[in-house]
């Protein structure tokens, strides 16, 4: 299949598989994260127990949809591309305020709520003054995600299937993941993997490496990430170990911008600077988004890695992880295609 075929071949520009989450961001000191002995720029696993300890615990706080994949379908969507998601909640309060927001952002979400089980998934976001986020996520129904919960036509009318690593914490979410990305093998579409977390890679290095190896042909990782894969404190040889393991890997590096790689190229792209930073939550989930609908448009990967910087830039300048500002008239008023 040449690349015209590729693009034109699809009803969606990007499916994406993760947990189907509700944020709960509040701002906090850092002496809130000592008290709870958190690690500041960490993210935890926490049972129902623990998060109800932490929700008690701290102020009002911003209620609004998140889970990694289900930022970069909702940033996708925004930008004007045709988007769906896949993702496990249960028919609760926080249920439906997930399902309506992805919805109303414009991305395809049918997968049906479950009716008895763990509630909705939930993560609690400290943002600290640095701007830097703490994440206790309880994952709740979206563990119960499995194979046979897939709409497989989905992933088979997609251009890309986007998964995060998020989701190998949990061995039936994991099924999942590998029967989408088989099915997605199999209709010749692009298998797009996000490591998520570096506590996330040092729990499943291994796995992910037999993963990217086998399926993964556009990587998505930050400087944390990338390093622990490859167990290393230099950003250069982990880029020099990563080069060539799949068709692209993009790998931001926070105020630096970001380094896109394939087997012959590598493109610096710098960042875009749109005003104070007030919470990195969902930077990377933004930028793969742009980069996404860029990639699946037919942008060459220079502008795919500014529309990203773009998207991540934007939403550093505010509280949570969904723009407030619409993201494809930003990208028309900064980005000559």
């Amino acid at each position: 299949m040449n690349n015209k075929e590729f693009m034109e071949k699809s009803f969606f520009d990007v499916v994406g598989i993760g947990n189907a989450i509700v944020d709960v961001l509040v701002q906090v000191e850092d002496t809130f994260l000592k008290h709870h002995s958190l690690e500041k720029g960490s993210m935890i696993l926490i049972n129902e127990k623990q998060a109800e300890r932490l929700y008690s615990s701290i102020g009002p706080g911003i209620e609004s949809s998140g889970g990694s994949a289900a930022n970069t379908i909702a940033g996708l969507a925004q930008l004007g591309s045709k988007a769906g998601f896949i993702g496990r909640i249960r028919n609760d309060q926080l249920g439906a305020i997930f399902s309506k927001e992805i919805a109303s952002a414009g991305a395809f979400f049918k997968t049906p709520a479950i009716n008895q089980g763990p509630s909705t998934a939930r993560c609690l976001i400290f943002v600290t003054p640095d701007a830097q986020r703490t994440m206790c996520t309880f994952l709740g129904a979206s563990v119960l995600l499995e194979p046979k919960d897939l709409d497989l036509s989905l992933v088979k009318r997609s251009k890309v299937l986007y998964l995060e690593g998020y989701l190998w914490d949990n061995s039936s979410a994991k099924r999942a993941f590998i029967a989408a990305a088989e099915s997605c093998k199999e209709s010749n579409s692009k298998v797009a993997l996000s490591l998520s977390d570096s506590f996330c890679v040092e729990r499943h290095r291994k796995s992910f490496l037999e993963l990217i190896e086998q399926y993964v042909d556009i990587l998505f990782a930050n400087e944390e990430e990338i390093k622990s894969l490859y167990q290393t404190d230099d950003f250069e040889l982990a880029l020099k170990a990563i080069k060539g393991k799949c068709e692209i890997s993009a790998l931001t590096c926070g105020k630096e911008g970001s380094i896109i790689l394939t087997k012959q190229r590598r493109f610096d792209i710098k960042p875009y600077n749109l005003g104070l930073t007030l919470d990195t939550t969902g930077a990377g989930d933004l930028y793969a988004g742009g980069f996404l609908h860029g990639y699946t448009k037919g942008y060459d990967l220079s502008t795919c890695g500014r529309i990203g910087s773009l998207c991540a830039g934007q939403i550093v300048t505010q509280i949570g992880s969904r723009s407030e500002k619409c993201l494809r008239e930003l990208m028309e008023s900064k980005i000559t295609i």
